[in-house]
């Protein structure tokens, strides 16, 4: 079920953005975690998992909440050392049923360099009454000038996973 809700989230947004869902291509990474689905959902459904990065990312300078309080439409930026490059992102879906969060990115990572598209989604997967599974996916769609040279999305899923997997499993 959460797999067909997953794709039906992606292809309905990839209409809207005006991408044929056949376009856009996905990263996608699982990780277990010894901590109850409840717990990793609060941590990712709102701004606790911003916030985490900024403490857990040694590339990560800071976060910026320019529109929102954490629910959908909250806008998020994040800014990067060395550098000073940064991803500013729309949270477009919170679903507490199904724990599926999903941001838009507005600009910055892959969005300067060629993609037209740039999705990331949480879901949050109850394993056992105490542990879980993070599965991060990165969708993207690249424009047709820069197909050649083949950008892919920089956004840190398995750093940000990894975080979130100690940070949980050390407060369990």
């Amino acid at each position: 079920m959460l797999k067909q809700f997953s794709l039906v989230f992606f292809v309905l947004f990839a209409c809207y953005v005006g991408v044929n869902s056949r376009e856009l291509k996905h990263i996608t990474k699982e990780l277990e975690v010894n901590a109850p689905a409840c717990e990793a959902w609060e941590l990712y459904r709102n701004l606790g998992l911003i916030n985490l990065i900024v403490r857990k990312l040694p590339n990560v300078q800071n976060t910026q909440v320019l529109e929102g309080d954490g629910g959908v439409g909250t806008v998020v930026k994040t800014t990067f050392v060395p550098g000073n490059s940064s991803y500013t992102e729309e949270f477009t879906v919170i679903d507490d049923q199904k724990r599926v969060k999903a941001a838009k990115g507005l600009e910055g990572d892959c969005l300067a360099f060629g993609c037209s598209v740039l999705i990331v989604e949480f879901d949050i997967i109850e394993k056992s009454q105490n542990s879980c599974i993070i599965k991060s996916i990165v969708s993207y769609a690249i424009k047709k000038e820069f197909e050649a040279k083949d950008p892919k999305p920089t956004v840190q899923i398995e750093a940000i996973t990894q975080a979130s997997k100690e940070y949980l499993e050390r407060n369990n």
